[in-house]
C-alpha cells in the first residue's frame, strides 16, 4: 500500500473491484444491482463507470437476508 492510499473502509466511494472484495460481493452481482437500482442513493455514476457510496451501501447489505 502507497503511503498516499486510502484504505478501502475509510474511503467514501468504491469501485466495483473494491466494493465486490470489501462486500464479498461477486463484481457481475454488483453491475447488475447497478443496473437495476440506477436511481439507488448508494450509486453515483461516473461516465460509465459505477463507484458505490461505502456506507449507503452497507446500510442497504444491512436489512438483506439475501442478495
Amino acid at each position: 500500500m502507497n503511503n498516499n492510499d486510502i484504505p478501502v473502509w475509510e474511503k467514501y466511494t468504491l469501485t466495483n473491484e473494491e466494493a465486490s472484495k470489501y462486500f464479498r460481493i461477486g463484481e457481475n452481482k454488483l453491475r447488475r444491482l447497478a443496473e437495476e437500482n440506477k436511481d439507488a442513493g448508494w450509486l453515483i455514476m461516473n461516465g460509465n463507470r459505477i463507484q458505490i457510496k461505502r456506507r449507503q451501501f452497507e446500510k442497504v447489505i444491512d436489512k438483506l437476508d439475501a442478495i
